[in-house]
């Protein structure tokens, strides 16, 4: 994290010096005041300065792309971390020459590793975000494979009568189904069962 130390006649005067150095704006500073200023002796004389330690708070978008690069160390696997933050979402994009390990069996692993940078980031902040990690644009193609699935299997439940039972999905996999189904004239959809083994079920309205 960056930081600086800086004086100033006052404490706001030496916090100013931080945020001009730092190039930040006050409220993205954490202050440690060292040293109050003193006044001197007829108010010249023996005067002392305030001096503060100023660092730049990270941004939960930081907390996320840290764990990130230390999580992947950990794994040997090289990445490099690419993280847009919004006021309510931290989106994330994973590039380099083995993403196929990162995404793993049906996107497991990388369900795995955005579940467990949520945790991550959460316990480092009071706020919440909702955190999307992707690589090679694997959440983009599974929607479209999803929403493509979700129609043809709507067919045959209008066809044969018959609901379907789709294989476990994750919140996310579930709601492309839900979404995709939603104003079909035939067809209902709901979720049963407990996680990680939730299904989602296509009956006839």
């Amino acid at each position: 994290m960056k930081s600086v130390i800086t004086t100033g006649k006052t404490i706001e005067d030496a916090i100013l010096a931080a945020a001009i150095q730092l190039a930040v704006q006050r409220d993205k500073l954490e202050i440690e005041v060292l040293e109050e200023p003193v006044k001197g002796l007829f108010g010249v004389f023996g005067g002392k300065d305030a001096k503060i330690r100023a660092v730049v708070k990270r941004s939960m978008g930081d907390i996320a792309r840290n764990f990130l690069v230390e999580l992947f160390e950990k794994m040997d696997l090289e990445a490099k971390v690419d993280v847009t933050e919004t006021d309510d979402l931290i989106s994330i994009n994973v590039s380099g020459p083995k993403m196929g390990i990162l995404i793993g069996h049906r996107g497991e692993t990388l369900d795995a590793v955005q579940y467990l940078t949520s945790l991550a980031v959460s316990q480092a902040s009071e706020k919440y975000k909702r955190i999307i990690i992707d690589t090679e644009n694997y959440r983009s193609k599974r929607e479209e494979t999803l929403v493509k699935l979700a129609r043809r299997l709507a067919q045959k439940v209008h066809k044969t009568k018959k609901k379907i039972v789709l294989e476990p999905m994750n919140p996310f996999e579930r709601r492309i189904i839900h979404s995709t189904l939603q104003k079909d004239p035939y067809v209902v959809t709901h979720s049963e069962g407990e996680e990680p083994y939730r299904k989602v079920i296509i009956s006839l309205k």
